[in-house]
C-alpha cells in the first residue's frame, strides 16, 4: 500500500482522469466500462475488505473484464486510489450553512467523522498531497466558508480547517484501531478490561497510584471501557473550537479598536 501512494504519476494524465476530460470509448458487449464504474467497484472492495484487498486484477475480475481493459481507463492503482478518494469526498453533505462559525465548523467536523466511519480505508489512502479533483475542490471551498468573514486571514482560515480536520482524522483512526482490535482478538473493549482487571489489582493498589486509580476508575465506569471513540471525538472537537474562538475573538477586538 505505501508503495502505491509513492508512485510518481503523470500529472497531466492523472488530472485528466480526475476531471474526466479524456476517457476511452467502451467497446464490445455488456455494460459499458468507464472510469466511474471502475472506481465504484474499487470503493466497494475497499469498503468491504480494506485497501489490502484492492488490486487492479481484483477490480477487473469483479467487473468481469480483462485487467488490461481496466488499465486502458485507469493507468495504475495510485491513480485509482486518487479517483476513489475524490469520489467519496462528494458524499459530505453541504447544506445551507448554520448560523455562526462554530456551528458551521461543527457541521464540517461531523460530516468528515461520518465519512471516515463509512470509508475507513480513507485513513490509509489520504496523504499530505491533496487529490486535486473536482470533489476535493468543492469540499474545500465549502468548508472554508465556515470561517470566511470572521476576521481571519486567508492563511489562518486554511490553518483552522486543517486543525479541525486533523482532529477528526486522528479520532477516526483511533476508533478504527479499536474496531480492528475487537475483530482480531474477538474481545470487546469491555470484555478485555474485565479479563485484565482482576489480575491488575494484584500489582496496583488504590494507594500505589491514587490519581491514576481514581481517574481511570471514573473513566472506565463512564465509558464501560478504557477508551470511548465518540467521547474522545466530541470532547476534543469542543476544545479545538474553544481554542479557535480565542483567535476569532482577538480578531474581532482588534477590528473594533480601543473603546472610546
Amino acid at each position: 500500500m505505501p508503495g502505491d501512494r509513492r508512485t510518481v504519476v503523470d500529472p497531466a494524465r492523472s488530472l485528466a482522469i480526475l476531471w474526466r476530460t479524456r476517457e476511452p470509448v467502451s467497446r464490445g458487449g455488456g455494460p459499458a466500462l468507464s472510469v466511474d464504474r471502475i472506481v465504484r467497484q474499487g470503493i466497494k472492495i475497499a469498503d468491504a475488505e480494506g485497501l489490502g484487498a484492492l488490486t487492479m486484477r481484483r477490480v477487473s475480475d469483479a467487473l468481469a473484464v480483462g485487467t488490461m481493459s481496466v488499465y486502458t481507463y485507469v493507468p495504475g492503482k495510485a491513480e485509482l486510489l486518487d479517483v476513489m478518494v475524490d469520489t467519496v469526498y462528494a458524499e459530505t453533505a453541504r447544506p445551507a450553512e448554520p448560523t455562526g462559525w462554530r456551528a458551521r465548523l461543527e457541521q464540517v467536523a461531523r460530516e468528515n467523522w461520518a465519512l471516515y466511519r463509512r470509508h475507513p480505508w480513507l485513513l490509509q489512502a489520504e496523504t499530505s498531497r491533496p487529490v486535486l479533483g473536482p470533489n476535493l475542490m468543492a469540499k474545500y471551498d465549502y468548508e472554508l466558508r465556515a470561517v470566511d468573514g470572521v476576521g481571519l486571514t486567508d492563511l489562518e482560515m486554511d490553518s483552522v480547517l486543517t486543525l479541525v480536520l486533523g482532529h477528526v482524522k486522528s479520532a477516526a483512526r483511533a476508533a478504527w484501531d479499536q474496531v480492528n482490535l475487537e475483530r482480531d482478538t474477538g474481545l470487546t473493549e469491555g470484555q478485555w478490561w474485565q479479563s485484565h482487571a482482576p489480575y491488575l489489582k494484584r500489582y496496583v493498589g488504590d494507594d500505589t497510584y491514587p490519581t491514576a486509580t481514581r481517574v481511570g476508575t471514573a473513566a472506565g465506569q463512564a465509558h464501560g471501557a478504557a477508551y470511548h471513540p465518540e467521547h474522545a471525538f466530541e470532547f476534543g472537537l469542543q476544545r479545538v473550537l474553544d481554542g479557535i474562538a480565542v483567535v476569532v475573538e482577538t480578531r474581532t477586538t482588534d477590528t473594533a479598536g480601543p473603546a472610546s
